[in-house]
């Protein structure tokens, strides 16, 4: 229904929820602010919420998506997973907290859940380069950031996979391309040593001037579909 608002839900990890800076320094705070005042710039309304949890893997966020996203309905889901689904924990003998192929298949069935509960446009973002590239970790013998790497890799093949029902946000490319694949530009966006993962103020910025357009993108095109179904009879077809 036009006159009710677009709902914009963030759903993913720390990153997302801004872990260690201000509230409103973090990036979901800002672009909450942009993609409201688009939306009243077009005549049109938002309610934004963050329904993102410190710790996340997708198998966690799959147990409480009933209640975090799919309870009121979604239109425009943003995804952001895989920096604790590739993690390593002592406890579990030598296995990421998520396997690949468990991974892959998750977010398979978030961006299934979410356009099962309304969604109108799914975007799908890849994570930003860490600096745990170089100290091993036990009991892997690699880097946090080689696993961080692959993981990235599987949400490009989901996306990929999915094309035509998946937006592709590739926020590590976009980083290596910001920072010319350089460490010592890299770590301005980061925390500091021994964190070198959780992004600096700097770091959310980053995924304001990133993100940003792609959200504004498909904000204006789901204002569209809403003003092209006031004015005709029925619902249109798929995308």
């Amino acid at each position: 229904m036009r006159d009710q608002p677009i709902r914009v839900v963030f759903f993913g990890d720390s990153i997302s929820v801004g872990q260690y800076v201000s509230v409103h320094r973090g990036w979901v705070s800002q672009l909450s602010r942009r993609l409201t005042a688009l939306a009243e710039e077009r005549g049109a309304s938002v309610r934004v919420a963050n329904a993102s949890v410190n710790g996340n893997t997708t198998r966690l966020a799959l147990e409480r998506m009933p209640q975090d996203v799919q309870k009121d309905g979604v239109d425009l889901l943003v995804v952001q997973f895989g920096l604790n689904d590739c993690n390593y924990w002592q406890t579990d003998g030598g296995v990421p907290r998520v396997s690949p192929r468990a991974f892959a298949a998750n977010l398979e069935e978030i961006v299934a859940r979410g356009y099962r509960f309304g969604a109108g446009s799914v975007v799908l973002a890849t994570n930003h380069p860490s600096g745990r590239d170089l100290h091993p970790m036990s009991p892997t013998g690699e880097p946090y950031q080689a696993g961080n790497v692959r993981y990235n890799a599987i949400i490009r093949e989901v996306a990929g996979a999915l094309a035509g029902r998946v937006v592709l946000a590739d926020v590590e490319a976009a980083f290596l391309e910001r920072t010319a694949g350089r460490r010592e530009s890299l770590l301005p966006l980061l925390l500091p040593d021994p964190d070198l993962l959780h992004l600096s103020g700097r770091g959310h910025d980053a995924y304001v001037e990133i993100l940003g357009p792609v959200l504004e993108r498909e904000l204006e095109r789901l204002i569209a579909v809403r003003a092209a179904e006031a004015g005709v009879t029925g619902t249109p077809g798929p995308r």
